[in-house]
């Protein structure tokens, strides 16, 4: 693959930063997010005294460091922004979903939860039109054998006759759709059991985590782990009566109930429409590690944190909100996409309230993109305060600090923000970091792996 060249600017301005007497330290800073392609630029000082004689144990501030700041990581979850933090992301949504379905001491969930009835289950939007697609014959409606990368896939074979405005909304409404199929969910549960609604929490509980996925046509689909517990949560045994049978025939029932429904009213040129999910419902049992199957638990949690940090994007439209229509322009948006961001422009005065050009760059879709029920596993930011606390407990460390009390050390602080991003120099630097890091964590997990396997030769 050919070496990318560098503008005159850009090749100048690296050479400037890596030039520079405090590079190395620019470069810890950067190694240290990760290879944070957006990081948060931060001015101001630190002290750490005791308590009791007013020693100074500790003094930090940015007036020594590169440009006289500190970088910190963005935490952006979207790959298209920021690969580094995103993998970070990513990393957390896997132990959140796996945690889920295989337990994890250190987060409360005993390893027992993996006995529990658990499916993966995949909802997916109704039809708005025809669209080339890859059909089991091979063959497209267009008469077209398209190969897996064509880009045509997922655009409408008529533009003129495809619904673009239902299209929106319902990705709008994606959230209200899946609320409703959760309530019912638990109703054609306890229909199954011979149990009333109310009666249901005082045997089982259903847990779920779930993220949502753009088709290439534009509409929105969920995946989901669904998880039946005992009436307190994951630490409890579910009834007998609880398979995953049940629970995979309750799901096909509230998917296609009457209940689980969305109605939009007509506005002026725009009919009433009800929105329902899909016919291509998917629900699969989740299995063990290494019992053959492909639907494992570390294959759904690699599922999931893989589309945790990809929005609608992967469609072609822009990853930020979207000023001007003329914006689509400068960025080759497709065909296909700029008629459903145009939809959401026409649309919106229609709906007010349901705010579709001010999310017309998520093709209308206004939900949380992951999220989880109350007791399916840990939290984000669980995950995201024990990682501070071990870089907490790593710096204490470092500074000699780890051996005295917590209250017997008084922390003064004062930091302000002091902007954000690179210079096109430090984005080529910081990307190369960036590379590199990911390239040590594929070595060494590709070391663990075949160590692992020679492991189970014996």
């Amino acid at each position: 693959m050919p070496e990318t060249l560098l503008d005159p600017t850009t090749l100048g301005d690296l050479l400037r930063v890596a030039s520079a007497s405090d590079y190395a330290r620019w470069e810890d800073q950067i190694r240290r997010t990760g290879g944070c392609a957006n990081p948060i630029h931060l001015t101001g000082w630190t002290i750490h005294k005791d308590k009791t004689t007013g020693e100074t144990l500790y003094h930090y501030t940015t007036a020594n460091e590169p440009g006289g700041r500190l970088r910190l990581a963005c935490g952006n979850r979207r790959a298209s922004r920021c690969p580094a933090c995103a993998w970070t992301y990513a990393g957390d949504a896997y132990h959140l979903i796996r945690a889920g379905l295989a337990g994890d001491d250190r987060r409360d969930i005993p390893a027992t939860v993996r006995d529990h009835p658990r499916v993966f289950a995949t909802l997916t939007a109704p039809s708005f039109g025809r669209v080339h697609n890859r059909p089991d014959n091979g063959t497209c409606r267009c008469g077209t054998r398209h190969t897996p990368d064509a880009p045509e896939l997922g655009t409408a074979l008529d533009p003129t006759a495809y619904d673009y405005a239902g299209a929106v909304l319902f990705n709008n409404h994606a959230g209200q759709l899946w609320q409703r199929f959760t309530t019912r969910l638990r109703r054609e549960i306890a229909t199954r059991a011979g149990l009333s609604r109310r009666e249901l929490p005082d045997r089982l509980r259903v847990s779920y985590g779930k993220v949502a996925e753009f088709q290439k046509r534009g509409a929105l689909h969920f995946h989901a782990v669904i998880r039946l517990d005992g009436p307190d949560g994951p630490g409890t045994t579910p009834p007998a009566w609880a398979t995953v049978d049940l629970l995979s025939d309750a799901i096909r029932a509230a998917a296609a109930h009457s209940y689980t429904s969305v109605s939009v009213p007509a506005a002026e040129d725009q009919p009433a429409r009800t929105f329902r999910w899909g016919s291509q419902l998917d629900v699969r049992p989740v299995k063990a590690f290494g019992d053959g199957s492909d639907i494992t638990e570390q294959a759904v949690a690699s599922y999931v944190a893989k589309y945790a940090t990809k929005a609608a994007e992967t469609t072609g439209t822009l990853d930020r909100r979207i000023g001007e229509l003329s914006e689509l322009d400068r960025h080759d948006v497709p065909d296909h996409t700029r008629r459903l961001v145009e939809a959401c422009k026409v649309l919106d005065p229609l709906y007010p309230e349901r705010r579709l050009w001010a999310w017309a760059h998520m093709l209308g879709f206004r939900g949380h993109f992951s999220s989880k029920s109350r007791r399916y596993s840990t939290t984000l930011g669980a995950l995201r305060q024990a990682r501070a606390d071990y870089r907490a407990a790593q710096e204490h460390a470092a500074l000699a600090l780890d051996d005295r009390e917590p209250d017997t050390v008084l922390v003064l602080a004062d930091w302000q923000y002091a902007g954000h991003g690179h210079t096109p120099g430090e984005s080529v630097l910081a990307a190369t970091i960036a590379r590199n890091l990911q390239l040590n964590r594929e070595t060494a997990r590709e070391a663990l792996r075949d160590q692992l396997t020679d492991e189970r030769k014996y």
